[in-house]
């Protein structure tokens, strides 16, 4: 079994234990692919920001390993489509993982999926690109000041 097809069957809703583990995840991840930003900095934030986008509707969801390794999440809002934050450990990059999670939450929302990405991350626009993601707006990020592109998606089917 591969390591996206064991992420796939053991996803589930994020409980309060699994919040660290993710800001961990979430720093490294982003760490790996901004390197100028101190997300370090911004764990705190992170902190607050999953457990208020959840009290507004939306989902996390986590994709461990047999062993209960955490390889990734997804934060989304089902009845929008709004996808906040998706990220993959090192190990599980390149392994499918991100697109079992993106997969899921496709499944779980009831509207196209739709995202704000860093117009300077390649590794993010190509994973997008190749997941059915078209550009549909550019602007700023509010946090960074970083350009940003908004991508849409059609559910599957």
């Amino acid at each position: 079994m591969n390591m996206a097809d064991e992420l796939l069957s053991s996803l589930r809703r994020r409980t309060d234990a699994d919040l660290e583990p993710l800001a961990d995840l979430w720093v490294a991840s982003w760490r790996e692919a901004m390197p100028d930003i101190d997300f370090s900095a911004r764990r705190e934030w992170f902190c607050g920001h999953l457990p208020a986008l959840e009290a507004a509707g939306a989902m996390t969801i986590c994709g461990r390993d047999d062993g209960g390794r955490l390889l990734g999440f997804v934060t989304f809002d089902p009845a929008t489509g709004y996808l906040d934050q998706i990220a993959v450990a090192r190990e599980a990059k390149g392994s499918g993982a991100a697109a079992a999670l993106l997969r899921e939450a496709r499944r779980i929302s009831s509207k196209p999926l739709f995202l704000d990405v860093n117009q300077d991350n390649p590794r993010a626009l190509r994973f997008y690109a190749r997941e059915g993601f078209e550009m549909v707006a550019t602007g700023v990020n509010p946090h960074s000041g970083l350009k940003i592109w908004r991508l849409r998606a059609a559910p599957p089917g």
